[in-house]
């Protein structure tokens, strides 16, 4: 009863605020922090080819033939209601649609440019549909509009990809109808959340700070992000969740699939996956932006919605330790993260191996009262030279999160943000590969290296080059150590058989040989002493990718 009155309480708060009226710029960022959760939505005519939006124009599908898609374009299975139900369902608290990609199509009715939704087989305003449908609903709305433009003449590059300089361009005679494009927005379909830009390409900080400054004009109290050329209120890790930062706002956008628009047959995340990145997010003190791509009759998949509404089943069970938290006061580990709120600090332990967690805390100046588990168990803790040790029996570990509530006596908010020890050896130490070593987009997914001992096994991951027949990547510990168990996870099923090598002296020793990695693949084997450890990839099909790697010494 208690956690339900909890949740209500949380709810009714946040209800509120949505159908309150901002006075400033920052009510409105307070808000949008507290709300945690939100529904980006990419989609337009290339869904009839299931391609990328706008980055398949001009090199999958010929120029002409993109931009004669609206011609056919018809989702007649488009219903706004039944989006932002499900956006509900999950627990998100806004929306972000694209008004207009790169690819220049817009879904409203702007009298700026023919190329939009009212020219279409279909001729409704679907932003004018989504607008009311939000507000019926109390779901807050912002638009990501594109800075860039690939088919207004006025702009300086092209499709593919805007790689293309035209001839002949006018960015200031552009800059004017971005501007206008996006008042209008405003004023037919506001006061909006937030104005969510990206790719500035030729907009240089003046020229995004000028476009700022002028939808502000129409509402003040907007938020915008930073793909305008300028700073904007908030910064947008792609495909991967932030580093934890709680002096600058940040919002974390990835899709729940390979790719932002439509794509048949797409591999969908885990619902372990999705709320994990979400979780992550929080903990990070960051926003989770998830984006859907429905399809080109105007549904949206129905494998997608059944994942987002797991996700919101979870959060009516949890949702106070997401909702109106912020991140820390231990920065991410690992094993997971941390959120607090008032006098509470909840320890989300994501994933744990081997014997029964024992978590020590180091000394953050506030004392302990209580701590337990969420959803029933008890936790004990005792505090030894400063530091406190959180036990619990191993069985009560919950398959996806399973959350310790720590009581303390004082403002859990005053607690500087500080390192807690990781579950691995491997956390966060020196990484090298046989390729692609430098962080870099593949396929629309961000690629970095240094994402293989982050602890983060949800977003972005290594890939080796494509013509990197002998793959490898390795860890070094610093130090020997001493290893009895390492956990990898696999960015898809494309490994086929694997070493796990150890160096000694100049030379590498094989101590296991495996098969099939997966989602994960915990292995156990015979204690070694060493400092530099190497997976090797001997065969695989498709590309292979590694989420993560965890060494440990259980």
């Amino acid at each position: 009863m208690k956690k339900l009155i909890t949740f209500l309480l949380g709810f009714s708060f946040l209800t509120n605020l949505l159908s309150q009226t901002f006075t400033s710029k920052e009510e409105r960022l307070e808000w949008w922090k507290d709300a945690r959760f939100g529904m980006f939505i990419h989609w337009g005519p290339v869904s009839l080819k299931g391609t990328e939006i706008s980055w398949s124009r001009g090199k999958e599908i010929p120029i002409e033939e993109y931009d004669a898609l609206y011609k056919q374009f018809n989702p007649i299975k488009f219903n706004a209601l039944e989006w932002v139900q499900v956006a509900k369902a999950a627990g998100m608290k806004y929306i972000v649609f694209t008004s207009k990609h790169h690819d220049g199509f817009c879904e409203w009715n702007t009298k700026y440019t023919d190329y939009n939704i009212m020219n279409t087989p279909f001729h409704r305003d679907v932003m004018k549909e989504l607008s009311e449908a939000c507000k019926k609903e109390g779901i807050a709305l912002g638009f990501y509009h594109s800075t860039c433009d690939w088919h207004n003449p006025d702009f300086p590059l092209t499709s593919p990809g805007g790689t293309v300089k035209r001839e002949t361009s006018n960015l200031d005679r552009y800059t004017e109808y971005l501007k206008n494009q996006s008042v209008e927005i405003i004023k037919n379909y506001g006061p909006l959340l937030v104005m969510w830009y990206d790719v500035p390409q030729q907009f240089d900080t003046v020229r995004g700070q000028g476009l700022i400054d002028f939808i502000r004009k129409v509402q003040p109290d907007i938020l915008v992000n930073d793909r305008t050329g300028a700073k904007g209120d908030f910064n947008t890790p792609e495909q991967r969740i932030g580093t934890f930062q709680n002096t600058r706002p940040w919002e974390t956008n990835m899709t729940i699939g390979r790719q932002w628009a439509y794509k048949p047959n797409d591999e969908v995340k885990s619902l372990e996956q999705c709320l994990h990145s979400l979780i992550r997010s929080a903990g990070g003190d960051g926003n989770f932006l998830f984006n859907v791509g429905p399809k080109p009759d105007g549904s949206i998949e129905p494998v997608q919605i059944e994942r987002l509404k797991e996700m919101g089943q979870w959060l009516e069970k949890y949702g106070y330790t997401i909702y109106g938290t912020r991140g820390g006061p231990f920065k991410p580990t690992d094993w997971g993260v941390s959120t607090r709120k008032g006098n509470k600090i909840y320890l989300h332990i994501l994933k744990w191996f081997g014997n029964s967690p024992k978590i020590t805390l180091p000394d953050f100046g506030m004392k302990i009262m209580k701590c337990s588990l969420a959803g029933g168990g008890s936790a004990k803790f005792s505090i030894q030279n400063g530091e406190y040790t959180i036990e619990f029996d191993g069985k009560l570990l919950q398959p996806i999160n399973t959350i310790v509530e720590i009581e303390v006596a004082g403002n859990a908010m005053e607690i500087k943000p500080m390192e807690i020890a990781p579950h691995s050896l491997s956390f966060m130490k020196k990484v090298n590969a046989s390729s692609n070593s430098v962080p870099r987009w593949i396929n629309f997914q961000w690629m970095d290296l240094k994402s293989i001992n982050n602890g983060d096994w949800s977003g972005a991951f290594w890939q080796p080059a494509e013509n990197d027949k002998a793959p490898w990547v390795e860890i070094d510990l610093g130090k020997t150590q001493r290893l009895t168990k390492t956990v990898l996870f696999e960015s898809g099923k494309n490994i086929k058989t694997f070493e796990l090598q150890y160096k000694s002296g100049n030379d590498w020793k094989t101590f296991y040989n495996g098969t099939t990695i997966g989602p994960n693949a915990e292995i156990v084997f015979k204690p070694i002493e060493a400092q530099i450890i190497r997976l090797v990839i001997s065969s695989f099909s498709g590309a292979p990718g590694i989420y993560e790697i965890m060494l440990l010494n259980d």
